[in-house]
């Protein structure tokens, strides 16, 4: 870019994450240049799933604590969501997804069809996520899934009709971004018709 010079990045704390002010000088399209600071939060990339039943016509969803969304809103602190995690090291996000979905909801499936990529909160987050999506029968589940305890992972699995999924999208009960693409993505390609009763 070549109205981008000058970056310097100062590390402000490297605990969980990295988060890091980064100074620079950035053109205007009036020509002018401008000295601009950000910080940018780097907690890697990661990845998530909507896994679905056709013939159920049903997701699994997790619920779950977040701490920053309790800062955000307390009551809005117990999180429902598709099941993800952060992608480590070199692995690819394919790699990570199969993995999260054994340790979070228990089922064990061996692909997954990525359909979305994004970032969640490009003004802050350096994090892209990853978006897949994969049937799930219930032949696959080999555990009760639920997280890691070395992690402090408390997770609750959730099996719901697909229709009270975009029900809860809609009433603002899911309000996680990666979630609400992934539902509205299942949505519009029609990845689960709902089964017709009778005549």
């Amino acid at each position: 870019m070549q109205n981008l010079k000058n970056i310097k990045k100062t590390t402000l704390s490297k605990q969980w994450a990295t988060l890091e002010r980064v100074d620079y000088d950035y053109q205007f399209k009036t020509g002018e240049w401008k000295s601009v600071s950000r910080e940018c939060y780097n907690r890697g990339d990661g990845a998530a799933i909507l896994l679905y039943s056709p013939e159920k016509g049903t997701v699994l969803l997790t619920k779950q604590f977040r701490m920053p969304i309790y800062q955000n809103n307390k009551e809005e602190g117990m999180s429902i969501e598709v099941c993800a995690g952060a992608i480590d090291n070199n692995d690819h996000p394919l790699e990570t997804i199969l993995r999260e979905t054994e340790e979070e909801v228990g089922y064990k499936i061996t692909n997954a069809k990525q359909v979305l990529t994004a970032y969640t909160s490009p003004g802050a987050l350096t994090e892209k996520m990853y978006l897949f999506v994969a049937e799930y029968k219930n032949a696959m589940k080999i555990n009760e899934g639920g997280g890691l305890d070395s992690e402090n992972e408390e997770i609750e699995v959730m099996e719901l009709p697909f229709s009270k999924a975009i029900e809860m999208m809609n009433k603002a009960e899911i309000i996680d971004a990666k979630t609400i693409m992934l539902l509205q993505y299942a949505q519009i390609n029609n990845l689960i018709i709902p089964v017709k009763v009778g005549i």
